[in-house]
């Protein structure tokens, strides 16, 4: 039935609501949504083990006639319980998630749902948290509508392997400048993180080296 909708999700984003239930944002591969999840702060809830914080959930809604839609069941397919031992990791995935809560209002584009399961599940692997918040904030700029040229300077010319560049923010390119922060090797790898998984990104001999410059980079593009 179409008012019956079956999907994975992440949750985004909870509000107490009335004495029991829970309003979610959930990001979905069809999108963002909400959902009513209700009696989930009872202790006996049987949905209160499937809706928890930084865990993909499989999750059924019926669809009515009100704003939200209401969960009628949800189970944990995996819990990512290694961000919660972590200060430092915690504090990066509850950023991600609030950066997919709003850039993926009104879009139904898989790529948000992607984008947080891909860097939840590889944060909780115990992979750099530097390269997860480069390659996350760089794919979410590209998946939000940004332009990010990694190919071509502001002149329009190719981007040369024996040049220095420094980010031009006004024309969101590059400028070749003699002693430029960023180098074929850092143009390489912003490269790479937009064009492949980020599980292959983490296997990058001395990404460590790399790191600071990157991320200045990203938080630049994320207009942090």
């Amino acid at each position: 039935m179409q008012n019956e909708i079956k999907t994975k999700s992440y949750v985004l984003r909870r509000t107490n609501y009335g004495e029991a239930d829970r309003i979610l944002n959930l990001i979905t591969p069809s999108g963002k949504l909400s959902a009513i999840a209700k009696g989930v702060r009872k202790e006996k809830s049987k949905l209160a083990g499937g809706v928890e914080m930084f865990s993909l959930t499989e999750l059924n809604i019926h669809k009515g006639k009100g704003e939200f839609g209401t969960i009628t069941s949800a189970k944990m397919i995996a819990f990512y319980d290694n961000l919660l031992k972590d200060y430092g990791r915690m504090e990066l995935a509850s950023m991600i998630l609030k950066k997919i809560n709003n850039a993926a209002e009104g879009s139904d584009s898989p790529r948000f749902f992607e984008i947080t399961d891909e860097s939840l599940r590889v944060l909780n692997a115990g992979v750099n948290p530097a390269l997860v918040e480069t390659w996350f904030l760089l794919n979410l700029a590209v998946a939000s509508g940004e332009d990010v040229n990694l190919y071509r300077d502001v002149n329009g010319e190719r981007l040369s392997p024996d040049e220095n560049y420094v980010w031009d923010v006004s024309e969101s390119a590059f400028y070749k400048k003699e002693n430029g922060e960023f180098s074929a090797d850092e143009i390489k790898m912003l490269r790479l993180m937009l064009t492949n998984k980020l599980e292959i990104a983490a296997r990058v001999k001395d990404y460590e080296i790399l790191a600071p410059k990157l991320l200045k980079f990203a938080r630049i593009i994320a207009k942090q």
